[in-house]
């Protein structure tokens, strides 16, 4: 089995006093994707070039203390993408692609941070900036390989994927247009990219369950007012391979959770 991991760390330090390198430990995973590091390289030198004996590979924002994303692997990739080519982003620190391709296979697993448009009408605009542009790419790169990528995407896709949908159609996260783009987005028409929802393909009932997200007012994660915001999104050849998930819902290394899905291939 290969096991991959997803987690918004919300700052790999504070998640590092929490003991999240003893987690990873245990959960001996073959890579684990890391969004919202908040590092700079000066900030891993010494410390966090490794994990739980998996090496650490980054994309760093300009921006000190802002964003980033990171993958740990068990395994050598053969080449390492930092960024996606949209200089906007890049610059944030959003996107890392590890590929580990065989003259038999091409195979990418990607950790990704999509944008937040929560903090008002300029960083939502960015968000559907980011949408715009990382669709034709997503697509693109489905034609040339198989990939997963794991993330925060920032997006609660159906209304089963948040405790009170109704009161959040105008919030971001939840909002029309961005539910439209992950419809297409895993849409295998013409019009549409044809990625999985791994989780959804394994769970597609779940509910409270399904919770990844809380935030750190009105007592939501004691009481379950959560959001589904982090995704494995696969190509339809390895999200066959999926065989189980978990949410780990009672680990607090930050206001999000890790899921993990085991896939039924090796590397």
């Amino acid at each position: 089995m290969f096991k991959l991991t997803s987690l918004n760390l919300n700052g790999l330090r504070s998640a590092a006093t929490k003991g999240v390198a003893d987690w990873v430990t245990e959960l001996a995973p073959d890579c684990i994707c890391m969004q919202e590091i908040r590092l700079q390289a000066s900030d891993v030198e010494g410390r966090f070039e490794e994990m739980a004996g998996l090496r650490g590979y980054f994309h760093f924002a300009e921006k000190k203390g802002y964003a980033g994303t990171a993958i740990y692997s068990k395994h050598a990739p053969s080449d390492v993408r930092v960024g996606w080519g949209e200089r906007e982003f890049d610059a944030e620190g959003r996107y890392l692609e590890l590929r580990f391709d065989t003259p038999r296979r091409r195979l990418s697993v990607i950790s990704c941070y999509f944008p937040s448009g929560s903090s008002g009408p300029e960083r939502q605009a960015a968000k559907f900036r980011f949408l715009a542009g990382f669709f034709p790419h997503l697509t693109r790169l489905k034609k040339e390989r198989d990939f997963v990528l794991c993330g925060d995407i920032n997006i609660a896709h159906q209304e089963i994927d948040l405790k009170n949908w109704r009161g959040n159609q105008k919030n971001s996260g939840f909002l029309p247009e961005e539910r439209a783009w992950m419809t297409r987005l895993l849409d295998a028409g013409v019009a549409g990219a044809g990625l999985v929802d791994v989780y959804r393909a394994l769970q597609p009932h779940a509910t409270d369950a399904a919770y990844t997200w809380w935030s750190n007012r009105g007592q939501a994660y004691a009481k379950n007012v959560g959001w589904r915001l982090d995704y494995h999104l696969a190509t339809p050849a390895l999200a066959a391979l999926a065989r189980s998930e978990e949410i780990y819902k009672t680990l607090r290394f930050s206001d999000h959770a890790p899921i993990t899905v085991d896939y039924e291939f090796r590397l």
